[in-house]
């Protein structure tokens, strides 16, 4: 796939948030490192409405009250956001999103129409804490 140059990638799990720009050509991106901003998950409705009934019933069994999964779709929810605000502010025009399976669900529930029109893809696997060459690789045959 071609990665036109100035294209961001946001990288993303339940806990983390990354921030590349490719500063290469399309056919050979070289991924830099940004500025990663800090983020509030104060978008706990997303998790409350979205509960998983296998979490529920757990918690219902065990007696455990974790809010991991509130906490995770709250991240989710505020890297969206984030993204969103940036793309309407013409921040980013072009962008990329890799993220674990269950953040990129939350993630797509919270995106504003010109997100995803700056969207040239998604990439459902964790991949946060790997070096940019391991990122690249993911979207070469």
């Amino acid at each position: 796939m071609l990665l036109p140059h100035g294209t961001v990638f946001a990288i993303v799990d339940g806990e983390n948030f990354e921030l590349y720009r490719n500063a290469g050509r399309e056919a050979a991106p070289k991924l830099t490192a940004l500025d990663t901003p800090d983020l509030e998950a104060t978008n706990f409705s997303a998790g409350f409405r979205r509960r998983d009934d296998a979490v529920s019933r757990h918690q219902a069994r065990t007696g455990d009250g974790s809010n991991d999964s509130l906490d995770e779709s709250a991240h989710a929810a505020a890297v969206a956001g984030w993204l969103n605000q940036q793309v309407l502010d013409r921040e980013i025009d072009r962008l990329v999103i890799v993220a674990d399976p269950r953040s990129l669900g939350e993630m797509r529930r919270h995106y504003h129409k010109e997100l995803k029109s700056a969207l040239l893809t998604e990439v459902p696997k964790t991949m946060t804490g790997r070096r940019s060459e391991e990122i690249i690789k993911v979207f070469q045959p």
